[in-house]
């Protein structure tokens, strides 16, 4: 990949002639079957610039309430679109499409107008949960006839791809924006790339200038991410099965409990709630171990495969996550 970079050939990325990123935003939105694409340096990125182009000050757009959107992009889309955020409960980040037709308000003066609706595939902080096809669309259709746009969070699409074999342009049919990472399970230094009509990426684009995305040699970065579609795509079914192998290790662990869908995709969470320490406190021992995993809120813990840990690294994992669970149970007796 970092000799993919080093032999790219590049351009003004601002005046349209970088030839490598060019290629791959027409990639990805042939990937996605949608009209054009724009380079973004991140997924926050794409996912406010996608919400500034489809809402106006004022505006209430509609996620779940695991979402990235909703707890981790720094409440972009308030402080800088003046949007307001509704977030539906969900245990595993996937809402109904009943909640959504309920969450879309009936037009008055005193209401903030609904506008957006997102669905982040696969889910990020619930598991990597995947959303079935139908439920997706139901959703699609549903913004459709309310006058509403839809938006995918594709940060891991693609994981969602690998498991069930439904192609990502299926996924983003008839959706008014969607983009896929290039940094998560893919493996590149950094980079997304948002798509849409080309419309749409050409607003985009102005606010890509504004928030300070734009580049000048991009193709450098672009690089890596057509190095990965080309060489990359195929580990993410071992991914998401080794997400499923550690799920399988660790299963019967003192303290642990899983969701009965876990390990999806290529996300395991579990709660450790049940050895009455801290998720933070956990994290930390298995860190000092040679383990990471990241811990969310005062009681689950997620663990992400990805193309840099093997089967080896797996088990290796789970012997540590087990071991210090075990620890943690004996020592409270």
């Amino acid at each position: 990949m970092r000799e993919a970079m080093a032999r790219a050939e590049v351009g003004d990325e601002q005046s349209g002639s970088d030839p490598t990123t060019n290629a791959l935003c027409a990639r990805v939105a042939d990937l996605l079957g949608m009209e054009a694409g724009v380079f973004m340096p991140s997924g926050t990125m794409c996912n406010l610039a996608a919400i500034l182009v489809q809402t106006r000050a004022g505006d209430e757009i509609i996620v779940d309430d695991q979402s990235h959107i909703y707890n981790t992009e720094a409440a972009g889309a308030a402080a800088i679109g003046g949007v307001s955020v509704r977030a539906l409960p969900t245990r595993n980040g996937l809402y109904t499409p009943e909640q959504a037709e309920a969450a879309i308000r009936a037009p008055q003066r005193t209401a903030p107008r609904s506008a957006l609706i997102s669905v982040e595939q696969t889910t990020s902080f619930s598991g990597g949960s995947i959303w079935d096809l139908a439920a997706m669309r139901r959703i699609r259709d549903i913004a459709r006839a309310r006058g509403l746009k839809a938006h995918i969070d594709g940060a891991r699409l693609l994981n969602a791809v690998a498991a069930t074999g439904i192609p990502a342009r299926t996924y983003a049919e008839g959706f008014d924006s969607a983009w896929i990472d290039l940094s998560k399970g893919l493996g590149c230094p950094v980079g997304a790339v948002l798509c849409g009509s080309h419309d749409f990426v050409t607003e985009a684009w102005r606010w890509k200038y504004r928030l300070g995305g734009a580049m000048r040699q991009s193709g450098v970065l672009a690089a890596a991410g057509l190095y990965a579609l080309d060489h990359h795509i195929d580990q993410l079914a071992e991914d998401n099965a080794n997400a499923g192998r550690l799920g399988a290790a660790l299963a019967g662990t003192p303290g642990l409990a899983f969701e009965p869908e876990a390990g999806q995709s290529n996300i395991l969470s579990f709660s450790v709630a049940g050895l009455g320490v801290p998720a933070a406190a956990f994290a930390d021992a298995c860190l000092a171990q040679g383990v990471r995993v990241r811990a969310l809120g005062s009681e689950q813990i997620r663990a992400t495969t990805h193309l840099d840990v093997d089967r080896a690294g797996i088990a290796r994992a789970a012997a540590v996550i087990r071991a210090e669970a075990e620890r943690i149970a004996a020592e409270r007796g």
